[in-house]
C-alpha cells in the first residue's frame, strides 16, 4: 500500500514506480496535491494542486514540514537515494 502516513483523513503517498525528485502526493475527497520534498532536510514545497482551498494546502504543508526525516526515509526505503 503506498500511503506512507496520514494528516487528518488525507492520505499522503509515495508511489512505487514514480519519478525523481523525491516527492509525495497528498489526497483527499476535496482534491490532490504534490509536494517537493527537497530531502533530506525540506522543506516541502507544493508543486501543485487540485481542489484544495489555499488554507487547506498551508496546513499540509506546516504538516509535512514537521515529518520531512521520515518522509524522506521512506521515499528512500522506496526509490534509493533522492
Amino acid at each position: 500500500m503506498p500511503t506512507v502516513f496520514r494528516i487528518d483523513g488525507l492520505r499522503v503517498v509515495i508511489w512505487p514506480n514514480d519519478h525523481r525528485p523525491a516527492h509525495v502526493h497528498v489526497i483527499g475527497a476535496e482534491g490532490e496535491a504534490m509536494f517537493l520534498l527537497h530531502c533530506p532536510g525540506g522543506p516541502p514545497e507544493l508543486r501543485e494542486s487540485f481542489g484544495f482551498r489555499l488554507s487547506d494546502v498551508n496546513r499540509i504543508e506546516e504538516a509535512l514540514a514537521g515529518m520531512i526525516g521520515a518522509l524522506c526515509a521512506e521515499w528512500r526505503k522506496i526509490h534509493g537515494n533522492f
